[in-house]
């Protein structure tokens, strides 16, 4: 006998039904990937950009372009940018406070006090504090903006490299230069938005995680180009053909294109392949040309230190991040291998080898962008995930490494609108802590889009019913006083 609907059955399927529908709506709501907040009102919700056609700002911008620096591991700000007399004192003398306060150290690995590793001098008009292990960095002093009060969230490598490029700790999250193409797009339609740059070496920790899209749309995720050879493979067609016949092979996958997006609504990944099969074809006219360095005067590549050891690499990519920002491109990203920065054994030797490989190629890269009248339109980033500790740790060659500083660390920024020949913010006597104005990677990334034109309160993406920002929930501050 069939079974007879009860009353109690009705409204357990309504309320499947009203979940189903809801779920519907959540779903969809991913999908289409929401709404953007562009517009100068952040109520009013456009559609969302799919493409990398350049947008208003929010205001007027002081920079148009990225060049970040990053430098994977966790430079250490004592040893660097920001001395400290009192910790020299103390070398080789128990911490003076409470062990447990050092942070990611066992207090078994504890040693004692680490004063600074190399000679410190004030440099420039400006009178910038910078180690002789940077000579080259020294002399643009008065472009540099030193950040020295940063300060993040967590002690460990991975979750801390979320965070800066990211705003948070885990995966998942879009990064600083995906949000900035979001926001901003590209001036040149024929090379990438956002270029990243890798090392020869390999990837560094948290690989393509590092410039990935998140939930928003594909297209503005990070493109990386090869760090030997030919940064992109097949720019150059198999074989020749006249013009005419490629326009016209161009113009009907161009309908095939549309074809098939139309019977497959709601799929924004299709949206981010076509787009870059198009551009991959806008590139075969461009992109031979921005890449090759040879183009460049032997002047210029004596300058970045290209074909010396050991800065060959690292002034390759940086002077070609100034042959992008120079055609248009929005974002460039310089990484090096896994962490060559995070200095737990004979920080000494450790450092010095990396400032080997970066400091001249960075220097070049400011002079040059300065010369060209380019620095006061490219915001110049410098910097890592986390500072190191006063103390020394443990380690197989002993006492002789650092270990890692969530609570205070020096990043810089140069050009872009940024006040050269400044040091912003105090740690106390040892570098350890932040005194006196605290920056923290939320203030960060605020002021970097401050200075791309973007609000970082109405630039947001709509995911299952929440503004989702680079900033987060609570609101940060745009640090004006390093600002000009």
């Amino acid at each position: 006998m069939p079974h007879q609907p009860t009353r109690r059955d009705f409204f357990a399927r309504t309320s499947d039904g009203l979940l189903g529908v809801a779920l519907a709506k959540l779903l969809s709501d991913d999908l289409l990937g929401g709404s953007s907040a562009l517009a100068a009102d952040h109520h009013e919700h456009a559609a969302v950009p799919l493409d990398t056609k350049p947008r208003k700002t929010h205001h007027p911008a002081k920079a148009t372009s990225v060049i970040q620096l990053f430098m994977n591991g966790g430079p250490s700000q004592m040893d660097l940018f920001d001395p400290k007399p009192t910790l020299n004192r103390m070398d080789g003398q128990p911490f003076p406070g409470n062990v447990e306060d050092i942070g990611n150290q066992s207090t078994a690995d504890i040693g004692v006090m680490m004063g600074g590793r190399y000679e410190f001098a004030q440099h420039g008009e400006s009178g910038l504090w910078m180690a002789d292990t940077l000579p080259n960095t020294a002399q643009m002093a008065d472009d540099i903006c030193l950040i020295n009060s940063m300060w993040t969230d967590h002690p460990n490598h991975d979750n801390a490299l979320y965070k800066i490029h990211s705003g948070r700790l885990f995966m998942g999250y879009p990064t600083l230069g995906a949000w900035t193409i979001y926001g901003l797009g590209s001036e040149n339609r024929n090379l990438p938005a956002y270029v990243v740059l890798n090392d020869p070496l390999g990837q560094p920790k948290n690989g393509t995680r590092n410039w990935t899209a998140g939930f928003l749309p594909p297209v503005f995720q990070g493109t990386r180009f090869r760090p030997t050879g030919s940064p992109i493979l097949n720019l150059k067609p198999q074989f020749e053909q006249p013009s005419a016949v490629t326009e016209t092979a161009r113009s009907l996958l161009n309908r095939l294109d549309r074809l098939h997006k139309q019977q497959r609504p709601f799929r924004p990944e299709l949206d981010a392949r076509i787009e870059s099969y198009s551009l991959a074809a806008r590139m075969q006219l461009s992109a031979t040309e921005a890449l090759d360095l040879s183009r460049e005067s032997r002047q210029t590549q004596t300058m970045y230190g290209v074909g010396e050891r050991p800065t060959d690499s690292y002034a390759k990519r940086c002077l070609l991040a100034r042959r992008l920002v120079e055609r248009g491109v929005r974002f460039v990203q310089i990484f090096m291998e896994e962490q060559p920065w995070d200095s737990h054994a004979d920080i000494a030797a450790n450092h010095k080898a990396a400032c080997q490989r970066t400091d001249k190629p960075v220097a070049a890269l400011l002079q040059d962008l300065k010369e060209r009248g380019l620095l006061e339109s490219t915001l110049v980033v410098w910097g890592g995930e986390f500072g190191r500790t006063p103390t020394t740790q443990k380690s197989a060659n002993g006492f002789s490494g650092r270990d890692h500083n969530m609570q205070a660390f020096t990043s810089w920024m140069a050009g872009g609108g940024v006040r050269g020949g400044t040091a912003y913010g105090t740690t106390d006597e040892f570098g350890h802590n932040v005194v006196e104005n605290p920056v923290s990677v939320h203030d960060f990334h605020a002021t970097i889009l401050h200075l791309l034109g973007l609000d970082h309160q109405k630039l947001f993406f709509m995911r299952s019913g929440l503004e989702e920002r680079l900033t987060g929930i609570e609101p940060p501050r745009v640090v004006n006083e390093i600002v000009s």
